[in-house]
């Protein structure tokens, strides 16, 4: 007989059960929505201008500019999400003071991470949305949007919210046009003709 502590679960086992998200608790968690994601998302992509497997947090004000952000690369395997929320807690405090002393929270934290699969929820959205909600309130703020960044266009999680451009890989979006595109020149139109 022998007596003493059990060994614990393996850590792979411990992601799937509670240290990640799926679509439906991020949905009932009660996140508030971006008033213009898109414009979220194509400020972001102009700042950073991620690639793959890159991801950027950003703090929004209460009128939902960004305060600030930063950029970073992730790991390649499948995440914990105590490794995630570690991550983004290091990052948050890197770009802007902790709102620990307010009542409520000001300021909100969104993620963006860049991918080369398509759109849809995967196991390391999961993780990466319950480090997001664990990070932002070790830190006090609120917990806002996750969103993805492909090939195909972006998408806002957990929400029907979604556009072609931005797109990873693609020209940096400036006032609604690329910015491959040069300068406007006053008074210069663009026409076409009707075929």
């Amino acid at each position: 007989m022998t007596f003493g502590f059990a060994s614990p679960p393996p850590a792979e086992a411990l992601t799937r059960t509670g240290r990640a998200l799926e679509p439906a608790e991020w949905a009932a968690a009660g996140i508030p929505l971006l008033r213009s994601p898109r414009e979220t998302v194509t400020g972001l992509h102009a700042r950073h201008r991620p690639g793959p497997a890159t991801s950027v947090v950003a703090v929004l004000g209460p009128d939902e500019r960004v305060v600030a952000s930063a950029s970073f690369t992730r790991v390649g395997s499948a995440p914990d999400g105590w490794e995630c929320r570690n991550v983004l807690l290091s990052q948050l405090r890197r770009i802007v003071p902790h709102d620990l002393r307010r009542r409520r929270p000001a300021r909100t934290a969104v993620l963006l991470c860049c991918r080369e699969d398509g759109p849809g929820w995967t196991e390391q959205d999961g993780a990466w949305m319950w480090g997001l909600r664990d990070a932002c309130t070790l830190h006090g703020l609120r917990c806002g949007a996750y969103l993805t960044l492909t090939r195909t266009g972006w998408q806002v999680l957990g929400e029907d919210r979604c556009g072609r451009r931005p797109y990873l890989g693609g020209p940096a979006v400036l006032d609604g046009r690329p910015e491959d595109e040069g300068p406007r020149v006053p008074g210069a139109r663009r026409s076409t003709a009707a075929r």
